[in-house]
């Protein structure tokens, strides 16, 4: 590389072999030459290193450029924000010295003051969602802390007679395996459908802390049901792919599924939200669908058979299961109603004629349904029941759900033909469950750690 007075001396022989061989140009012409030599010098001097190295081997100079020496070439001064930009941490720094405060000062400032009970409401309201005291439902609390005292996992139970009884030839009867099959098939995607609707509508769209908090412990018991069929059917060795599509394939299943769908695809939608009558009752609709119909009623004939099955002593572990999932969707169904009848409560308008008559009309669609799949499911009478007494038990469960809400019921005169079942849903942890599970437990404030 050039030095700059190799350079200097370069151009001096440059401008001359120039001015000699212009001789017959006049002096404006040499004047105008040097002023350029001039401004050149000026903006090699300007320019980094490797332009001034450039602009020596330009074309028009006679010779070819002295060899560029390897050398390391210190970088240009950097400036003050550079230099920040270049470390991690100052990056960080600087990143908050820049932050735009204005952005969500709005929200800020509406949830700043300190949250009043009165503050609170079930849906559309304006109080900071963050602050979980103090309570105004204390029902959603306390249903929250009876859940995490009923906490149990599928592996805890075993499962060795079912599989037994299960591989036998002789021990359960077609009608018999036909019910465990589809009452598995329907029920692995049932939790699945109710907890996409509690995470992706129904806890965006509830305003209440307290009732969020046990929104979510809910969504946590839909995926250990979810959790205790697939332990089930893989512990019986049964053909996933079916166990898994019915709810595709087989048509009393899937009427369902398909029903319950239609109410949580509107509320799915990320852009919507309440504030209208109309987009309100949109939500409380939905929340009739999934606690009143799906969990109130879809569930009951597939419990109802599995328990009657273990009464007999039979898929006991199955059935035990079965025992902790039907109470805890029992608490999820009542927790259900009292933020359908609170919803009411605070939005009177709500609960027009037409409203009522489309809630009890949902009811009655569930119900039927639910009694197709009955007589699907038990063409014959089993396990000391049929389709006819599951159809009035059925309308009995159907008239409890519409006297819930606050509608008369519609089916006359109906009682109930299983009345072991009621003792089933009153079912506490503690009477039966650590008789029977594989392994003993401790919670995390009793270990001991070593």
């Amino acid at each position: 590389m050039l030095s700059w007075d190799e350079f200097e001396a370069d151009e001096s022989t440059f401008a001359l072999s120039t001015v000699n061989n212009s001789s017959a140009k006049g002096a404006a012409t040499r004047d105008t030459s040097a002023a350029a030599a001039a401004r050149a010098r000026e903006e090699l001097a300007a320019a980094p290193v490797q332009e001034r190295a450039a602009s020596v081997a330009a074309p028009g100079i006679d010779r070819a450029p002295a060899p560029l020496a390897p050398k390391i070439v210190a970088p240009a001064p950097a400036s003050p924000q550079t230099a920040v930009a270049a470390d991690p941490v100052q990056r960080a720094i600087q990143a908050l010295e820049t932050l735009d405060v204005n952005v969500g000062l709005q929200e800020l400032e509406e949830s700043a003051q300190r949250v009043k009970v009165d503050d609170k409401r079930m849906i559309n309201c304006r109080a900071d969602l963050n602050q979980l005291v103090p309570f105004k439902y204390d029902w959603a609390w306390q249903k929250y802390l009876d859940g995490c005292s009923n906490h149990w996992m599928p592996q805890e139970v075993n499962m060795n007679a079912d599989i037994a009884l299960w591989k036998g030839k002789t021990g359960l009867t077609d009608d018999e395996r036909l019910i465990v099959k589809r009452s598995l098939g329907f029920f692995a995607t049932a939790d699945s459908l109710v907890a996409n609707n509690l995470v992706l509508a129904v806890y965006r769209l509830i305003t209440n802390p307290e009732c969020r908090q046990y929104i979510l412990r809910q969504a946590f018991e839909e995926a250990i049901h979810t959790h205790a069929y697939q332990y089930c059917i893989e512990s019986l060795a049964m053909d996933e792919g079916e166990i898994f599509n019915m709810y595709h394939e087989v048509p009393s299943v899937a009427k369902k599924a398909s029903w319950g769908l239609k109410y949580t695809r509107e509320l799915s939608d990320p852009n919507f939200n309440t504030g209208t009558r109309e987009d309100d009752q949109a939500l409380l609709k939905n929340l009739i669908a999934f606690y009143c119909c799906l969990e109130g009623i879809f569930f009951y004939c597939g419990f109802t058979q599995i328990l009657s099955m273990g009464r007999r002593n039979k898929m006991t572990g199955t059935s035990e299961q079965f025992q902790y999932i039907l109470r805890d969707e029992s608490m999820h169904l009542n927790f259900g109603i009292d933020m359908i009848n609170q919803i009411k409560l605070e939005n009177p308008s709500l609960w027009t004629d037409k409203m009522k008559e489309e809630a009890t009309q949902m009811i009655l669609q569930a119900t039927q349904l639910e009694i197709e799949y009955a007589r699907d499911t038990m063409p014959r009478g089993v396990l000391g029941m049929n389709a006819v007494m599951m159809e009035e038990y059925l309308q009995f469960i159907a008239n409890r759900r519409l006297v819930q809400i606050g509608l008369p019921e519609q089916f006359k005169g109906v009682k109930n033909p299983f009345p072991w079942m009621s003792e089933i849903m009153d079912l506490r942890k503690e009477k039966n469950f650590f008789e029977t599970r594989v392994t003993e437990y401790q919670t995390g404030g009793a270990l001991t750690w070593e």
